[in-house]
């Protein structure tokens, strides 16, 4: 597959398209072109600002992201989505709607909008999602945002990935905030309330103050303090104060080096990720475990080895 670097680099959609259909590849040969092209981009790599964006199914991500990115490009930045859509555990199969749920968005020029299927990637996250980050700053988007299924707390998959975590709500005066996992609030830089419009106005209001109270009774990084907002995708409200108050966050992380060392953070836990995947790999395909492991599960099952050296003998053989 010919992928034009310099086309890329200058912001070609549709070079993008296919530098991201190649990462996503399982073909060897694909994965190793793939691998080739992101150390070359490597150097023009880094010089957007990430936001991840979850919530609940209905609450509205969609609607925001659109909103949100064409209140963006009014600013002129350029805005990339990756928008991650649940795979179907049985086939395999993903709708990937996003693009005629974000219309609009998808009709600007400065616009790039690329739904990937999850393929059961723990956290609602395509597992080439950080590729595809990698080439979206290489093709000069300033803004990513990366769109997540909202499975609950494996959303730590999408905070280990971005430079800021932004959590959509429902005005439900805080009934939603028993069901909310802790760990995705101690990720979340800041929480949206979203619908903040019409009869639900005063509701929102109510559980703007409810999610203020909860995050005042936890640790957060020292310089910062995550805020909650209103705002409503719909009428287009309070999008211009969520923008704002990511920038201020841009700002602040930078100035005490925050920013730089998350990223550092980040790469080295992505290294360590990898390495585990490719060791299990590596175990999945060798026929020696393959032809080991019918024989030490039985001896787990009849209790005559436990688990953990059986594992130590499959271990063993690489």
């Amino acid at each position: 597959m010919n992928i034009d670097l310099e086309a890329l680099k200058s912001g070609d959609r549709r070079v993008l398209a296919k530098a991201i259909t190649l990462t996503e590849s399982k073909l060897d040969q694909h994965k190793e072109q793939a691998q080739s092209i992101l150390e070359q981009l490597l150097p023009s790599t880094g010089n957007s600002i990430r936001i991840g964006i979850t919530g609940a199914p209905g609450v509205g991500k969609s609607t925001f992201i659109e909103s949100f990115g064409r209140h963006l490009i009014k600013l002129g930045k350029k805005v990339a989505v990756l928008a991650v859509d649940p795979s179907s555990p049985l086939q395999g199969g993903s709708i990937l709607g996003d693009k005629t749920r974000m219309e609009l968005l998808s009709r600007e020029p400065n616009a790039f909008i690329r739904p990937s299927p999850s393929e059961g990637a723990l956290g609602g996250v395509s597992q080439k999602t950080r590729e595809s980050l990698l080439l979206c700053e290489a093709a000069g988007y300033d803004v990513v945002l990366v769109e997540t299924v909202g499975v609950g707390q494996s959303e730590y998959e999408v905070a280990a990935m971005v430079d800021f975590f932004l959590v959509l709500m429902l005005p439900n005066a805080g009934d939603e905030l028993q069901g909310i996992k802790r760990g995705i609030m101690e990720l979340a830089d800041a929480v949206v309330v979203n619908k903040a419009d019409g009869e639900s106005l005063q509701l929102a209001t109510q559980t703007q103050g409810q999610y203020q109270n909860a995050f005042h009774l936890m640790q957060h990084e020292h310089f910062w303090q995550p805020k909650v907002s209103l705002c409503s995708a719909l009428e287009q409200t309070g999008i211009e104060e969520v923008w704002d108050m990511i920038s201020e966050y841009q700002s602040l992380s930078h100035e005490n080096g925050a920013f730089e060392h998350k990223r550092a953070q980040q790469n080295a836990d992505w290294l360590k990720k990898l390495i585990h995947e490719m060791l299990a790999l590596k175990l999945q395909n060798s026929k020696e475990v393959q032809a080991l492991m019918p024989t030490l599960q039985r001896a787990v099952l009849d209790k005559q080895v436990t688990p953990f050296n059986a594992a130590r003998k499959i271990i063993g053989l690489l």
